[in-house]
């Protein structure tokens, strides 16, 4: 199983209690069709068979290498794997997931024939498969369908559009936007939502193969639906620090379309973070396709009929930010803006 030379590509893959999971795991990287690769393993503090089972796999296999634990937790297991890595890429992968056989290939093919791009992820399968007309479902639809740079910039603030286990990442770009961080305050929570926004801050375009290549494991074990670390509000919290952070144009009126449940939290969100220089920008108008809502005040603001838009705030032109839950409403309020001559990111973004 080993090829000489340096490894094409470094795999991260940090574990914890992972014991059930790990030998299809493992499996699943030994089956690469791309074999010149090395996989960096950190046993983050197991209770369970995982420290053993990494370690009979390194004896046999040499790509393997074990990297020593500090015990500070995941972000930090993340960053010392990254230090340890000797390829020019970066490549992500959870001990409960399942690589299809193709997967380095697809990326190392993409990454090598398209040197604009500076990380990708792939189409996702949830495993064991959730209930129909589930949120998993809606997401895994949605991510899979973000296979250009430019779909991926466009939604970067809808959620996270990279499957973080599938992230392949240049190391240059990687390191030059200070790899993964474990900030205090605002800008904590989802440690990998948050490296994906600093790399598109930073320039750098991403995308997805357009092809499903990671089982992707649902289940209470998941960090993600352990920690506070990932829950709604930490990712809210981080999209608006983000937002916040030069996202928005200076000088227009900042507007929220949607005056239901998910756009009065974003809302609230923005008129509390905590802002350098004091007092946040205020929230001038919101806008609601239901009739039932115009003329309400919220936080202060009036609600607007969306014909309302191209005059509010004249001379200055609004910037809009788009959150709503209910399925298929993005894709209508695009519509509706568009025909009113708004264009997407310069004039608005989808944050929900």
């Amino acid at each position: 199983m080993t090829e000489a030379g340096a490894p094409r590509v470094s795999v991260l893959l940090p574990c914890r209690d992972a014991e059930p999971f790990l030998r299809a795991c493992m499996e699943s990287l030994a089956a690469q069709s791309e074999s010149r690769f090395e996989v960096l393993a950190l046993d983050d503090g197991s209770r369970d068979g995982t420290g053993p089972l990494l370690r009979a796999w390194a004896e046999r296999d040499p790509r393997v290498r074990l990297v020593d634990r500090d015990g500070s937790g995941i972000v930090a297991a993340r960053r010392r794997l990254s230090r340890a890595a000797r390829s020019p890429l970066l490549a992500r992968m959870d001990a409960d997931d399942v690589a299809r056989p193709g997967r380095l290939a697809a990326q190392l093919r993409l990454l090598t024939r398209r040197p604009g791009i500076a990380a990708c992820g792939t189409g996702v399968r949830y495993i064991p498969r959730p209930r129909p007309g589930s949120g998993y479902l809606r997401y895994e639809g949605w991510i899979n369908g973000l296979t250009e740079p430019a779909a991926v910039e466009r939604d970067l603030f809808v959620e996270c559009p990279i499957a973080h286990p599938t992230l392949m990442v240049r190391r240059d770009a990687f390191e030059a936007v200070g790899g993964y961080r474990d900030a205090e305050g605002p800008t904590g929570g989802p440690e990998d939502y948050d490296l994906i926004l600093r790399l598109s801050a930073a320039g750098c375009r991403m995308t997805n193969v357009p092809r499903v290549l990671h089982e992707w494991r649902l289940g209470p074990h998941r960090l993600s639906e352990r920690s506070d670390r990932y829950s709604p509000a930490a990712f809210r919290r981080l999209k608006i620090a983000h937002l916040a952070n030069g996202r928005i144009p200076a000088g227009r009126p900042l507007v929220i379309w949607g005056a239901g449940k998910v756009g009065k939290a974003f809302a609230r969100g923005w008129l509390e973070q905590d802002g350098s220089g004091g007092r946040a920008r205020p929230v001038e108008a919101f806008v609601d396709l239901d009739p039932r809502k115009i003329g309400q005040n919220i936080h202060g603001a009036v609600v607007l009929r969306p014909e309302d838009l191209p005059a509010f705030g004249a001379p200055a032109r609004p910037y809009m930010l788009l959150a709503v839950g209910t399925p298929g409403a993005r894709r209508e309020i695009r519509e509706a803006l568009q025909a009113l001559g708004f264009r997407e990111i310069e004039d608005y973004r989808a944050v929900a």
